[in-house]
C-alpha cells in the first residue's frame, strides 16, 4: 500500500450472504500533506544505511523534519526539489513488523557535513529507503544556507550597501547538493519504473495462476495430484509480488472465487478439508488478535500501517468453515474499525488544529499589516514597533502548520508584511542618516561661527549673537552618535571660551563698582547732613555734590536702583528747602513794594495793573499744567517714557509752586486795597 497517498477504499474481507468474503470496508482517507509531514520513510537494517546522529523518541513517533524555520521549508519545497508520490518507497522501507526505522537529527550540522552525509547514504542505501532522510537533509541544508545568507546581507547593509543591490554569492556546496539531489531523483525514477514493470509482470503471473486454477478444476487427474497442484498454485500466488493498485480488488475477488470453486469441485474428504479449514481458521484468529492488539498501539500512524499488512495477509489466507466465517470477519472488522476510527479522528483533529493555526496566523498577519499601514515617525516609535513585530514573530514560531492549501499563502502574506515593515524601517533610517549628515554640517557651521566670536570684546553684542546661535543649535535635529559628542564639545568649548573671558572682564569691573558704591554712599551721607544757609551758597554747594555724584562710576546692578532713588529724594528735598527760603524772602520784598505803593497817593491804577499781570500769569500757568498733565498719557507709549514723565512732573511741581506764590501775591494786593 502507498502509506502517503492511500486509495480511499482499502479492500477488507467480509462474509456476505453468499458465504464469500467479497465485500469492501471503507478506510478513512489520510490528508497526504499532513501525513507526509508526520511519517518517515525507513532505511533497511544495515549498518551502512543507519542514519548518522542521535535518535529521538520524536523520530520514532514519525516526525521527520522540524519545519519551524518556514523560510528554509519554502526554499526546500522549490519546484526543482519536487518528487512524485510513490507507494513502493514506504512499502520497501517498512520492516516486517510494520514499524518505521529511525531518521537522523540533522540540526546543527554544517552544509559540508550534510552534503557528505547525503552522498554517503546515496552510495550505501537502496534509493527507495532514503525519502525521509533526503527531506530532512534538504531542510537542514537550506536552514543553514539561509542563516549564512542573512549574515552576509546584514554585513552588506552595515557596510552601507542598499538592500536591493545585495546579491548572494554562488555557493559551491549548494551546487553540490543540487547535483546529489538530481542523482537521487534519477535513481528513484529508475526504481519506480522498475517497480511498475515488476508489478505488471506480477499481474500477468497472477492471471496465469488463475487460468491454471480454472484448468485444474476441470482436470481428470487423481485427487492427490490435483490437490498438490492446487497447493503449488497457492504457493506461487503468495510468492508473486504486488500488482498495480487498480487491479488489486478484481484480481483478488477472481482468485478467491476460483479457490471456492476448486473446493466445491474436488469434494475433498471431510477430514482433509476440515484440517485445511482449521489451519485457515487459526491463521485468521491470530490476525484478529493482532488487529485487536493494534487498538492499544500508541502511534496511530504505525497502527494504521500495520493494519494494512494484516489485511493483505487476511486476503492470502484461504476460507474457513462456514460457521466461523461471519464470526471471525466481524471480530477482525470491529478491530479494524476502531483503528480506522482512531486514524480518522487523528487526522480530523490535525485538520481542526491546522484551521485554528490558520486563524491565529491570519490574526498575526493583520497585526503586522497594521504596523506597516501606519509607519512610525520617530526613532523611538520605530524601536517600539520593531519590538512589537519581534514579539509577533516569536508567537508565529510557536504556532504549527496551517492546512497545506493555505500554509504557503499565509506564510508568504506574513513574510511580505514583515519585509515591507523592514523596508520602510530601512528607508526611514536612510532618510534619517541623510538628515543627520545635514544636521552635522549645520552644527559644524555654528561651531565655526561660535569660534570666530569667542575672542570678541564686544560683550553685549557677542553675548546676544551666541545666545542666538544656541537657540539655532536647539532647533537643528540630532546627528549620529559617533559625531554627537565631538560636535557638541566643540560648540560648548567656543561658548565657554567667550563667557569665561567675559566673566573675567566683569569680575575686574565688579571690584571697581564696589569702590564706586562706597563713594556714593559717602555722598549720600553728605546730602543727609546738608545745611541750607544762604540761597546762593546753598545752590553752589548742591551743584558741587551733584558733580561729584555724576563723576563717580557705576555701582553693582543690585544696589543701583536703591542708591539712585535715595540720591534723588535727598536732592529734591534740598531743592525744596532752598526754594522755600527764597520764596519767603521774595514774598517779603513784594509785601514791602505793595505797602510803598499804597502810601503814595494816586497809585491805585498801578496796583490794579500789577494784580491783572499776576492774575494773567496765574491763568497761563494753570493752562500749562493742564497741558503737561494731558501729555503724560502720551509719553507712557513712547521709548524712554520714564525719564520724560519724571521731567514733566518736575515742571508741573515747579509751576504749582509758582502758582501758589502768585496767589499769595494777589491776596496781598487785595488786602492792601481793603
Amino acid at each position: 500500500m502507498d502509506n502517503e497517498k492511500m486509495d480511499s477504499s482499502v479492500p477488507v474481507e467480509q462474509v456476505g450472504a453468499s458465504g464469500t468474503e467479497d465485500t469492501m470496508v471503507t478506510a478513512p482517507t489520510a490528508d497526504t500533506a499532513v501525513e507526509k509531514q508526520r511519517t518517515t520513510a525507513t532505511a533497511e537494517e544495515t549498518n551502512d544505511c543507519e542514519p548518522a546522529g542521535p535518535q529521538t523518541d520524536e523520530n520514532r513517533q514519525g516526525v521527520a523534519v522540524d519545519f519551524s524555520d518556514e523560510e528554509a521549508a519554502l526554499a526546500a519545497s522549490a519546484p526543482e526539489f519536487e518528487l512524485e508520490e510513490n507507494a513502493d518507497e514506504q512499502n520497501a522501507s517498512d520492516k516486517e513488523d510494520g514499524t518505521a526505522a529511525r531518521t537522523a537529527d540533522y540540526t546543527g550540522k554544517t552544509k559540508e557535513e550534510l552534503v557528505a552525509e547525503f552522498a554517503r547514504l546515496l552510495d550505501a542505501c537502496p534509493v527507495q529507503t532514503l525519502r525521509a532522510d533526503v527531506e530532512a537533509i534538504k531542510v537542514a541544508f537550506y536552514k543553514t544556507y539561509r542563516n549564512e545568507t542573512e549574515q552576509r546581507r546584514k554585513a552588506f547593509l552595515e557596510a552601507g550597501g542598499a538592500a536591493e543591490e545585495f546579491v548572494a554569492p554562488a555557493d559551491e556546496q549548494e551546487q553540490r547538493f543540487k547535483s546529489l539531489f538530481a542523482e537521487y531523483r534519477r535513481k528513484r525514477n529508475e526504481f519506480i519504473a522498475q517497480t511498475d514493470a515488476e508489478k505488471e509482470e506480477n499481474y500477468k503471473a497472477k492471471l496465469q495462476i488463475i487460468d491454471e486454477l480454472k484448468e485444474l478444476i476441470g482436470s481428470n487427474e487423481t485427487l492427490n495430484h490435483t490437490f498438490n497442484a492446487f497447493r503449488e498454485l497457492q504457493r506461487r500466488w503468495k510468492e508473486t509480488g504486488p500488482v498495480p493498485q487498480t487491479h488489486v480488488k478484481d484480481l483478488w475477488e477472481t482468485y478467491n472465487l476460483h479457490v471456492e470453486n476448486f473446493y466445491n469441485f474436488i469434494k475433498i474428504d471431510k477430514e482433509l478439508r476440515d484440517m485445511d479449514l482449521k489451519k485457515n481458521y487459526e491463521a485468521k484468529l491470530r490476525l484478529c488478535e493482532e488487529a485487536e492488539a493494534l487498538v492499544l498501539e500508541s502511534s496511530v500512524i504505525t497502527a494504521f500501517h500495520k493494519l494494512q499488512k494484516l489485511h493483505e495477509q487476511w486476503r492470502e489466507i484461504g476460507p474457513v468453515a462456514n460457521e466461523y466465517k461471519e464470526q471471525l470477519w466481524d471480530r477482525f472488522r470491529m478491530a479494524s474499525s476502531k483503528i480506522n476510527k482512531r486514524h480518522q479522528e487523528y487526522f480530523d483533529n490535525v485538520k481542526e488544529e491546522q484551521k485554528r493555526n490558520l486563524d491565529l496566523k491570519t490574526e498575526l498577519c493583520v497585526k503586522t499589516e497594521e504596523l506597516v499601514s501606519v509607519p512610525p515617525a520617530t526613532r523611538k516609535e520605530w524601536n517600539k514597533a520593531s519590538d512589537r513585530l519581534i514579539e509577533i514573530q516569536k508567537v508565529w514560531k510557536t504556532i504549527g502548520f496551517a492546512p497545506k492549501k493555505d500554509n504557503t499563502r499565509i506564510y508568504e502574506r506574513f513574510r511580505n508584511a514583515c519585509d515591507k515593515f523592514f523596508e520602510n524601517k530601512r528607508a526611514f533610517y536612510l532618510r534619517t542618516k541623510t538628515e543627520m549628515e545635514d544636521n552635522l554640517r549645520l552644527k559644524n557651521e555654528i561651531c565655526a561661527a561660535a569660534e570666530a566670536l569667542s575672542e570678541s570684546d564686544e560683550w553685549k553684542k557677542t553675548t546676544d549673537e551666541l545666545i542666538a546661535l544656541q537657540k539655532k543649535w536647539k532647533e537643528i535635529g540630532p546627528v549620529s552618535r559617533r559625531h554627537s559628542d565631538a560636535v557638541w564639545k566643540r560648540f560648548r568649548a567656543a561658548c565657554d571660551r567667550f563667557f569665561e573671558r567675559k566673566s573675567a572682564h566683569f569680575s575686574a569691573i565688579d571690584s571697581q563698582y564696589e569702590e564706586n558704591l562706597a563713594k556714593k554712599r559717602q555722598l549720600l551721607e553728605e546730602l543727609r547732613n546738608f545745611a541750607v544757609e544762604e540761597r546762593e551758597k546753598g545752590f553752589e554747594a548742591l551743584k558741587e555734590l551733584q558733580r561729584r555724584w555724576s563723576e563717580t562710576g557705576f555701582v553693582p546692578i543690585k544696589q543701583k536702583e536703591a542708591v539712585q532713588n535715595e540720591y534723588r529724594k535727598l536732592v529734591d528735598d534740598i531743592f525744596a528747602r532752598l526754594r522755600g527760603s527764597e520764596r519767603e524772602r521774595h514774598l517779603e520784598r513784594f509785601r514791602g513794594k505793595i505797602t510803598s505803593m499804597a502810601s503814595e497817593g494816586g497809585n491805585d491804577r498801578r496796583m490794579r495793573h500789577e494784580r491783572d499781570r499776576l492774575y494773567n500769569k496765574l491763568k497761563q500757568l494753570e493752562a500749562d499744567v493742564a497741558l503737561l498733565e494731558n501729555n503724560i498719557g502720551f509719553f507712557a507709549k513712547s521709548k524712554n517714557a520714564e525719564a520724560m514723565i519724571r521731567d514733566v512732573n518736575e515742571k508741573i511741581t515747579r509751576s504749582r509752586e509758582e502758582m501758589a506764590t502768585l496767589v499769595e501775591k494777589i491776596n496781598l494786593i487785595d488786602k492792601q486795597g481793603e
